[in-house]
């Protein structure tokens, strides 16, 4: 019987580098060169929404990494990070507060997001955030809801098929792997299509492939994951 293949890579290898130059705008360039060119103070909010895998956190990470590159504080919020968060006391330096996956912050997260907005709000400074949703269908409480949509608010659209084996073959250069199209367009269309696990998935087969003298390519990637099939 054909061994039946995994739609979810295993969780190895290191994530893709998450700067501007990694990321394939495709429909979203209005919002890239809104995080990337536009000075912090064209808005007091930035609000990022579309659906898992489409690069909203992604843009976050970017967008965090260029204000500390350029001195800035970066408060690091979200669902998955316990709340409290502090506001940096450095009133001197410029600080940005990142606050990923709002859709699914509990009470106390949501309370601490608010805090985070009356803090920024003070001292001028702005605040990036990022949903499943636009900031009106947001499950939170209305003050907080209604200030997620007080700047700007752009919808994060995946990427297209081609895009996708576009962004493959460009990591897989940065990588130094040499990826065909036909490995390209497996791993597009037998896998999760969120990238980050599609970029460790790649990075498991470069190291698959190093240990064995192979190049890349899909009997490889049939072989490495017929060895993750439990023997019956």
């Amino acid at each position: 019987m054909a061994a039946v293949m995994r739609q979810i890579p295993l969780p190895l290898g290191p994530d893709p580098a998450l700067d501007f130059d990694g990321f394939l705008p495709g429909a979203n360039e209005a919002a890239v060169a809104q995080l990337r060119d536009a000075p912090w103070s064209a808005a007091p909010v930035v609000y990022l929404w579309g659906p898992a895998g489409a690069g909203k956190s992604h843009l976050l990470s970017a967008a965090a990494h260029r204000m500390q590159a350029e001195g800035g504080r970066v408060v690091w919020a979200g669902a998955a990070r316990p709340a409290p968060w502090d506001w940096p006391e450095d009133s001197d330096r410029p600080a940005l507060a990142v606050i990923d996956d709002c859709d699914a912050l509990d009470a106390a997260q949501q309370q601490a997001a608010f805090a985070l907005f009356v803090r920024a709000a003070g001292a001028r400074q702005p605040i990036l955030a990022a949903g499943s949703r636009p900031p009106v269908d947001l499950p939170l409480r209305d003050d907080l809801r209604s200030r997620l949509g007080w700047g700007l608010v752009f919808q994060i659209e995946p990427l297209q098929d081609e895009e996708v084996r576009a962004v493959l073959v460009h990591e897989a250069g940065r990588r130094g792997i040499p990826l065909g199209e036909d490995v390209a367009r497996y791993l597009q269309t037998r896998f999760s299509r969120d990238l980050a696990s599609l970029m460790r998935l790649l990075d498991r087969l470069d190291r698959y492939a190093l240990a064995r003298q192979r190049g890349v390519t899909v009997p490889l990637l049939k072989a490495m994951l017929a060895e993750d099939e439990p023997i019956a």
